[in-house]
């Protein structure tokens, strides 16, 4: 009896096991599958496309990082790649239904903060809904502009298949690099060094 009642633990513990390796694998493949299906810098080298969309939260810190000079100092109601000439950029392409969207602002939070006194800008262009957007960033303290795609012209423009997409844009305006699916922090710093 103890022999049987032995091998259901072992039995149980290994079906633990086994099953917190299949969701780990999961979530691995989660993250990394999105950059095998679909190749990215294809934009690499070229002038970053022209984009225009309404931001919907932190519009302030636009007017902080200096974004559109002259410009009065209110927040602005859009962003566009001619109000970034001559910053670094990072846009981030999400959505809130995105799950490793939503683990990987974190990361870009923590960039946009370490590198904001060097002049990045960073831009989350949500893809799914301005307002869902708004709340999602002001409830997880998002530090960095939200703005809104909502024709999905800057999706487009970038050619994002798959979220989320991030594109490097130097300072002077050209994309250095395109990630999708969730970027290490080391990368990322990398790669935004790279642009400043």
């Amino acid at each position: 009896m103890k022999a049987v009642a032995r091998e259901d633990n072992m039995s149980t513990a290994l079906y633990g096991v086994a099953g917190a390796v299949l969701i780990l694998a999961l979530l691995l493949a989660f993250a990394w599958l999105p950059r095998l299906i679909h190749p990215r810098d294809a934009d690499v080298g070229r002038a970053a496309p022209p984009m225009r969309a309404r931001v919907v939260a932190n519009a302030e810190t636009l007017v902080e990082l200096n974004v559109a000079p002259g410009a009065p100092a209110l927040p602005p109601a859009f962003v566009s790649m001619d109000d970034l000439k001559g910053h670094a950029v990072l846009l981030d392409f999400w959505a809130t239904w995105c799950g490793p969207c939503k683990a990987e602002a974190p990361i870009v939070d923590r960039v946009a903060t370490r590198f904001k006194s060097r002049g990045l800008v960073v831009v989350g262009m949500n893809t799914d809904d301005g307002e869902l957007g708004a709340r999602w960033a002001r409830d997880h303290h998002l530090g960095y502009p939200i703005a809104f795609d909502e024709d999905q012209s800057a999706s487009r423009a970038y050619g994002v298949e798959a979220l989320p997409t991030l594109v490097v844009i130097s300072k002077d305006g050209k994309v250095i690099a395109e990630r999708t699916g969730v970027t290490p922090p080391d990368e990322l710093e990398r790669l935004v060094n790279a642009a400043l």
